[in-house]
Protein backbone atom coordinates (compact mmCIF):
# COMPACT_ATOMS: atom_id res chain seq x y z
CA UNK A 1 0.00 0.00 0.00
CA UNK A 2 1.11 3.70 -0.83
CA UNK A 3 0.39 7.28 0.40
CA UNK A 4 -1.10 9.02 -3.32
CA UNK A 5 -1.27 12.61 -2.90
CA UNK A 6 -3.32 13.72 -6.17
CA UNK A 7 -1.98 17.44 -6.98
CA UNK A 8 -5.49 19.33 -9.25
CA UNK A 9 -7.79 16.15 -7.69
CA UNK A 10 -10.73 18.31 -8.56
CA UNK A 11 -9.67 18.57 -12.27
CA UNK A 12 -11.14 15.92 -14.63
CA UNK A 13 -7.93 13.72 -15.02
CA UNK A 14 -7.86 14.06 -11.23
CA UNK A 15 -11.47 13.65 -10.77
CA UNK A 16 -11.00 10.08 -12.76
CA UNK A 17 -7.69 9.23 -10.77
CA UNK A 18 -9.45 9.36 -7.41
CA UNK A 19 -12.47 7.28 -8.63
CA UNK A 20 -10.34 4.76 -10.39
CA UNK A 21 -8.48 4.54 -6.64
CA UNK A 22 -11.50 4.34 -4.65
CA UNK A 23 -11.64 0.56 -4.14
CA UNK A 24 -7.28 0.52 -4.36
CA UNK A 25 -5.21 -0.10 -1.42
CA UNK A 26 -4.10 2.28 -1.39
CA UNK A 27 -4.35 5.27 1.51
CA UNK A 28 -5.43 8.60 -1.11
CA UNK A 29 -4.91 12.31 -0.21
CA UNK A 30 -6.23 15.04 -2.23
CA UNK A 31 -5.16 18.69 -2.66
CA UNK A 32 -7.76 20.95 -2.97
CA UNK A 33 -8.27 24.75 -3.24
CA UNK A 34 -11.73 25.03 -1.99
CA UNK A 35 -13.05 23.46 0.65
CA UNK A 36 -16.60 23.50 -1.20
CA UNK A 37 -14.87 20.41 -2.89
CA UNK A 38 -14.56 18.55 0.00
CA UNK A 39 -17.36 16.02 0.59
CA UNK A 40 -16.95 14.41 -3.55
CA UNK A 41 -13.54 13.03 -2.04
CA UNK A 42 -14.33 12.47 1.58
CA UNK A 43 -17.83 10.11 -0.53
CA UNK A 44 -14.68 8.20 -2.47
CA UNK A 45 -13.33 7.35 1.66
CA UNK A 46 -10.27 9.55 0.72
CA UNK A 47 -8.83 12.58 2.79
CA UNK A 48 -9.17 16.39 1.45
CA UNK A 49 -6.20 18.34 2.02
CA UNK A 50 -6.54 22.20 1.20
CA UNK A 51 -3.76 23.30 -1.29
CA UNK A 52 -3.22 26.53 -2.95
CA UNK A 53 -0.38 25.97 -5.47
CA UNK A 54 0.15 29.63 -5.31
CA UNK A 55 1.56 29.14 -1.58
CA UNK A 56 5.40 28.68 -0.62
CA UNK A 57 7.00 26.20 -0.60
CA UNK A 58 7.17 25.27 3.23
CA UNK A 59 3.34 25.56 3.21
CA UNK A 60 3.32 22.63 -0.21
CA UNK A 61 5.36 20.70 1.92
CA UNK A 62 3.34 20.45 5.11
CA UNK A 63 0.50 19.56 2.90
CA UNK A 64 2.12 16.86 1.25
CA UNK A 65 3.99 15.50 4.30
CA UNK A 66 3.70 11.34 5.02
CA UNK A 67 2.54 10.83 1.08
CA UNK A 68 5.07 7.94 -0.85
CA UNK A 69 3.61 8.89 -4.58
CA UNK A 70 3.20 12.56 -5.98
CA UNK A 71 0.48 12.75 -8.92
CA UNK A 72 0.58 16.27 -10.19
CA UNK A 73 -2.72 16.79 -12.46
CA UNK A 74 -3.20 20.52 -11.93
CA UNK A 75 -3.47 23.28 -14.21
CA UNK A 76 -4.67 26.79 -14.72
CA UNK A 77 -7.43 25.53 -17.07
CA UNK A 78 -7.80 27.14 -20.66
CA UNK A 79 -10.12 29.90 -19.66
CA UNK A 80 -7.19 32.26 -18.07
CA UNK A 81 -4.39 33.96 -19.15
CA UNK A 82 -0.77 33.36 -19.31
CA UNK A 83 0.08 34.75 -15.81
CA UNK A 84 -2.06 32.34 -14.47
CA UNK A 85 -0.71 29.61 -16.30
CA UNK A 86 2.91 30.46 -15.50
CA UNK A 87 2.16 30.53 -11.51
CA UNK A 88 0.00 27.00 -11.99
CA UNK A 89 1.67 24.91 -14.56
CA UNK A 90 5.07 26.01 -14.03
CA UNK A 91 5.77 27.31 -10.52
CA UNK A 92 2.81 25.56 -8.81
CA UNK A 93 4.52 22.35 -10.78
CA UNK A 94 7.78 23.24 -9.91
CA UNK A 95 7.29 23.75 -5.90
CA UNK A 96 5.24 21.12 -5.54
CA UNK A 97 8.55 19.16 -6.69
CA UNK A 98 10.31 21.06 -4.44
CA UNK A 99 8.28 20.01 -1.93
CA UNK A 100 8.18 16.23 -2.73
CA UNK A 101 11.65 16.10 -2.66
CA UNK A 102 11.80 17.90 0.45
CA UNK A 103 9.54 14.66 1.79
CA UNK A 104 11.65 12.08 0.32
CA UNK A 105 8.56 10.91 -1.88
CA UNK A 106 9.17 7.37 -3.82
CA UNK A 107 7.39 8.46 -6.91
CA UNK A 108 6.73 11.92 -8.32
CA UNK A 109 3.78 11.35 -11.39
CA UNK A 110 3.54 14.26 -13.57
CA UNK A 111 0.37 14.64 -16.22
CA UNK A 112 2.17 16.90 -19.12
CA UNK A 113 1.32 17.49 -22.61
CA UNK A 114 2.11 15.89 -26.35
CA UNK A 115 4.92 18.00 -27.98
CA UNK A 116 6.00 19.68 -24.81
CA UNK A 117 9.13 19.22 -26.35
CA UNK A 118 8.96 20.48 -29.41
CA UNK A 119 8.54 24.05 -30.04
CA UNK A 120 8.38 23.97 -33.30
CA UNK A 121 4.80 22.33 -33.19
CA UNK A 122 2.87 24.99 -31.00
CA UNK A 123 0.53 27.17 -31.64
CA UNK A 124 0.90 31.25 -30.37
CA UNK A 125 -2.43 30.49 -28.48
CA UNK A 126 -0.92 27.82 -26.62
CA UNK A 127 2.56 28.98 -26.16
CA UNK A 128 2.57 29.59 -22.63
CA UNK A 129 0.93 26.31 -21.90
CA UNK A 130 3.81 24.29 -23.77
CA UNK A 131 6.20 26.50 -21.96
CA UNK A 132 5.27 25.46 -18.76
CA UNK A 133 5.08 22.06 -19.15
CA UNK A 134 8.43 21.92 -21.43
CA UNK A 135 10.39 23.13 -18.14
CA UNK A 136 8.14 21.90 -15.22
CA UNK A 137 9.00 18.68 -16.93
CA UNK A 138 12.92 19.44 -17.23
CA UNK A 139 12.89 20.40 -13.55
CA UNK A 140 11.12 16.95 -12.91
CA UNK A 141 13.58 15.04 -14.67
CA UNK A 142 16.33 17.05 -13.08
CA UNK A 143 15.55 16.53 -9.66
CA UNK A 144 16.20 14.07 -7.46
CA UNK A 145 12.83 12.25 -8.29
CA UNK A 146 12.09 8.60 -9.49
CA UNK A 147 9.65 10.20 -12.04
CA UNK A 148 7.58 9.14 -14.45
CA UNK A 149 6.21 12.33 -17.16
CA UNK A 150 3.10 10.80 -19.14
CA UNK A 151 2.33 13.49 -22.17
CA UNK A 152 -1.19 12.66 -23.36
CA UNK A 153 -2.92 13.96 -26.87
CA UNK A 154 -5.62 16.19 -26.92
CA UNK A 155 -7.83 15.06 -23.84
CA UNK A 156 -11.56 14.11 -24.36
CA UNK A 157 -14.60 13.04 -22.17
CA UNK A 158 -15.05 10.09 -24.27
CA UNK A 159 -15.53 6.85 -21.80
CA UNK A 160 -11.89 5.60 -21.90
CA UNK A 161 -11.20 2.36 -23.39
CA UNK A 162 -8.30 0.62 -21.17
CA UNK A 163 -6.08 0.46 -24.23
CA UNK A 164 -3.53 3.29 -25.50
CA UNK A 165 -0.35 3.76 -27.71
CA UNK A 166 2.81 5.21 -26.67
CA UNK A 167 3.90 6.00 -30.60
CA UNK A 168 2.49 9.20 -32.23
CA UNK A 169 3.04 7.45 -35.64
CA UNK A 170 0.57 5.25 -35.54
CA UNK A 171 -2.13 7.67 -34.47
CA UNK A 172 -3.53 10.30 -36.77
CA UNK A 173 -5.97 11.99 -34.17
CA UNK A 174 -3.46 12.41 -31.49
CA UNK A 175 -6.07 12.39 -28.87
CA UNK A 176 -6.82 10.19 -25.77
CA UNK A 177 -9.74 10.28 -22.87
CA UNK A 178 -9.15 11.41 -19.51
CA UNK A 179 -10.20 8.58 -18.33
CA UNK A 180 -7.34 6.54 -20.02
CA UNK A 181 -4.63 8.71 -18.80
CA UNK A 182 -6.00 8.24 -15.58
CA UNK A 183 -5.81 4.56 -15.64
CA UNK A 184 -2.18 5.01 -16.59
CA UNK A 185 -1.84 7.33 -13.57
CA UNK A 186 -3.07 4.33 -11.63
CA UNK A 187 -0.97 1.50 -13.57
CA UNK A 188 2.35 3.69 -13.03
CA UNK A 189 2.47 3.75 -9.24
CA UNK A 190 5.14 1.92 -7.97
CA UNK A 191 6.25 0.14 -11.07
CA UNK A 192 10.15 0.05 -11.71
CA UNK A 193 9.26 0.07 -15.31
CA UNK A 194 7.57 3.64 -14.80
CA UNK A 195 10.99 4.81 -13.14
CA UNK A 196 12.38 8.08 -15.43
CA UNK A 197 10.01 6.97 -18.17
CA UNK A 198 8.11 10.07 -20.08
CA UNK A 199 5.77 8.50 -22.01
CA UNK A 200 3.56 9.24 -24.75
CA UNK A 201 -0.28 8.51 -24.68
CA UNK A 202 -2.59 8.54 -27.32
CA UNK A 203 -6.05 6.50 -27.94
CA UNK A 204 -4.67 2.92 -29.29
CA UNK A 205 -4.37 -0.57 -28.74
CA UNK A 206 -2.01 -1.68 -26.00
CA UNK A 207 -3.27 -2.60 -22.98
CA UNK A 208 -2.63 -0.28 -19.92
CA UNK A 209 -1.40 -3.29 -17.85
CA UNK A 210 0.46 -4.09 -20.22
CA UNK A 211 2.78 -0.61 -20.33
CA UNK A 212 4.58 -0.89 -17.22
Amino acid sequence: MSQIFIIGANGKVGRHAARLLQDSEHDVKVGLRSKDQFSDFEKLGHTPVHLDLEADVATITEALQGSDVIVFTAGSGGHTGADKTMLIDFDGAVKSIEAAEAIKAKQFIMVSALNADSPETWSDSMKPYYIAKRYADRVLKESSLNYTILRPGGLSDEAGTGNVTTDPSEQATKKIPREDVARVILAAIGHDKASKQVVTLLEGDTPINELF
